[in-house]
């Protein structure tokens, strides 16, 4: 066992970012040690759209390269001022995730051991003969139409009709008073007739 005293002859290379075996030689003139560690190139960091064209240095010459290495040499007051501002990098605006992306359907999940349809049944017993199941918006829509859950095709057909009669000006006389309700019988047949439970 080592003493108190005693070091390890070389740095740790996941200390220091050696790199052994590069078969490079130092990139400072006239230095034919080994480059074993990475520096920026003199031309800067360029853009990021390709592998980095790094300088290889040995220790010494890395070491005195990070010594006088300076962030901001080149950049004007403001923007230094700029990069150093605590949220510096936070101003992307980042990616909406609802409105225009309405997520994958339930049919493009495999489900081999019935797992998530077995929740959703046991979650929301069907109310339906057929088993099709009914969505938080389907009840709605049948609501609005004063339809049972276990109405068929047939009977929302017949239901619309009776109500685009009922409220509609040109059918009841003129009267223009059931214009939002309308309104609501419409757009619930239109999301029901492209619902599963009435395809």
């Amino acid at each position: 066992m080592a003493s108190k005293g005693e070091g390890k002859e070389r740095p740790s290379a996941r200390f220091h970012g050696r790199i052994e075996g590069t078969g490079r030689e130092c990139a400072e003139p006239g230095c034919d040690a080994a480059g074993e560690f990475r520096a920026p190139p003199l031309e800067g960091a360029g853009p990021h759209d390709g592998p980095r064209n790094f300088r290889w240095m040995c220790l010494d010459h890395v070491r005195a390269f990070n010594s006088r290495y300076n962030y901001f040499d080149g950049m004007s007051v403001d923007e230094i001022h700029a990069a150093q501002r605590p949220t510096a990098g936070w101003e992307r605006e980042s990616r909406a995730f609802s409105g225009r992306d309405p997520g994958p359907r339930w049919s493009d999940f495999s489900d081999p051991l019935d797992a998530i349809a077995a929740r959703y049944r046991r979650e929301r017993a069907p109310e339906r003969p057929d088993g099709k199941p009914l969505s938080g918006q389907d009840r709605e829509s049948l609501k609005v139409l004063g339809l049972e859950p276990d109405a068929d095709r047939t009977a929302l057909r017949r239901r619309y009709s009776d109500l685009v009669r009922r409220y509609h000006p040109d059918r009841n006389g003129g009267d223009r008073s059931h214009e939002a309700k309308l309104q609501r019988v419409i757009a619930a047949y239109q999301q029901l007739r492209g619902a599963p439970a009435f395809a």
